[in-house]
């Protein structure tokens, strides 16, 4: 099995520990940190990173050129559109309905899910071609996007339930540090984020990477 499937795994099985934290379900009905975000649709969201890789393992492989992480990123409409955007609207309603039974049944279910991909991926081989969001993408590459989800949002949760941040390893965080600093070149420029990086007195307001 590849060493991006592993580091996911790791990825996976942490967001499934926060997910069921007493924290999480006793801040079910409050808003979370990010916009018209509450912490049960939050949470649905997080979960549903793990679940989509699943959902792609069992589709058929499409049968055209697996689009890069960066083209990935590049054509994606909700990192490009405001929070009140239809595609944004969407996924948060898309993650209240994940997370529609409950908190303890969305960490069951994420629970669940991680110890069938434990078993899954290592069959998978090494060229997989999924498909998500109409996208073709290398499976390993897809992973390390979920990989960014779950860190990022693991902040967003744990934050909104007054828990610490979970620490990620450094073979687990690095990756997605790695691609944030990629996409924050990307949208902001190299001398924005040389800058940001290393000198206080012209750093520019954001380096955000999505």
């Amino acid at each position: 099995m590849s060493r991006i499937r592993d580091v996911y795994l790791e990825a996976a099985a942490s967001a499934a520990r926060l997910l069921s934290d007493p924290a999480i379900g006793a801040a079910w009905e409050r808003p979370s940190v990010l916009k018209e975000f509450s912490v049960r649709g939050l949470a649905g969201h997080l979960g549903a990173q793990i679940l989509h890789v699943s959902r792609v393992l069992v589709a058929e492989a499409p049968q055209a050129r697996p689009v890069t992480i960066a083209e990935f990123f590049d054509g994606a409409e909700a990192f490009q559109a405001d929070t009140d955007a239809e595609i944004n609207v969407r996924i948060r309603e898309g993650g209240e309905s994940v997370a529609a039974d409950g908190a303890e049944a969305l960490a069951a279910a994420v629970e669940s899910t991680v110890a069938q991909q434990l078993t899954a991926l290592p069959t998978e081989p090494h060229d997989r071609i999924i498909s998500f969001a109409q996208t073709p993408m290398l499976l390993d590459d897809f992973l390390l996007t979920r990989m960014l989800e779950i860190v990022v949002h693991s902040d967003d949760l744990a934050l909104s339930a007054d828990i610490p941040t979970p620490a990620f390893p450094p073979h687990v965080f690095e990756p997605v540090l790695d691609l944030l600093s990629r996409l924050a070149v990307t949208r902001h420029g190299q001398p924005a984020v040389l800058r940001a990086l290393s000198r206080a007195e012209r750093a520019p307001d954001t380096i955000a990477g999505i």
